[in-house]
């Protein structure tokens, strides 16, 4: 029940403690993995404006409403929907993780779903990848060299395991 005490073990749980969110492990909201472009433009329903060169069999779709692309966007590879990515703290990963928490905090939500590797490019900072808890879909959370969550992506394997997005 919402704001009784974590069980001694630390682990919360994630479908009964978690802010509600869009955010999804299949997807964001009505937009699922998978839907080709036409697709999750109907199901957004709003305006969106496409990152990269025309003809690219990956590239980037974010509202318009977004000011910088790094704080929010859709990925599609080969036609689909793979994969979003969220660089600020108003939005909730599934799960309750966010952009300014700490690793230790990320790994108590999502406790051993969550595994620990060295980030690419970051000496010292890390990346937390959460399968899960039924279905498909995963979390990526990046730390900085501090601990502390930058960013965060959901999606498919293996455009979810991309550092670079499209790169």
């Amino acid at each position: 029940m919402a704001g009784e005490p974590v069980a001694a073990t630390g682990v919360a749980s994630v479908d009964t403690q978690a802010p509600a969110t869009p955010a999804r492990y299949d997807g964001y909201g009505d937009l699922r993995f998978g839907m080709d472009e036409p697709a999750f433009a109907k199901a957004w329903q709003g305006e969106l404006r496409r990152l990269g060169p025309p003809g690219a069999t990956c590239f980037y779709l974010t509202p318009t409403w977004v000011k910088t692309p790094a704080d929010f966007a859709f990925m599609f590879e080969g036609g689909r929907f793979v994969r979003y990515d969220v660089g600020v703290a108003k939005e909730t990963a599934p799960g309750g993780g966010k952009v300014g928490m700490g690793a230790a905090q990320i790994r108590t939500l999502y406790g051993t779903r969550a595994s620990e590797l060295p980030h690419k490019y970051v000496s010292g900072a890390k990346i937390l990848r959460v399968a899960a808890p039924q279905g498909t879909g995963l979390l990526v959370f990046e730390t900085d060299t501090q601990g502390r969550v930058t960013r965060w992506r959901a999606g498919t394997p293996p455009q979810v395991d991309y550092a670079e997005g499209c790169g």
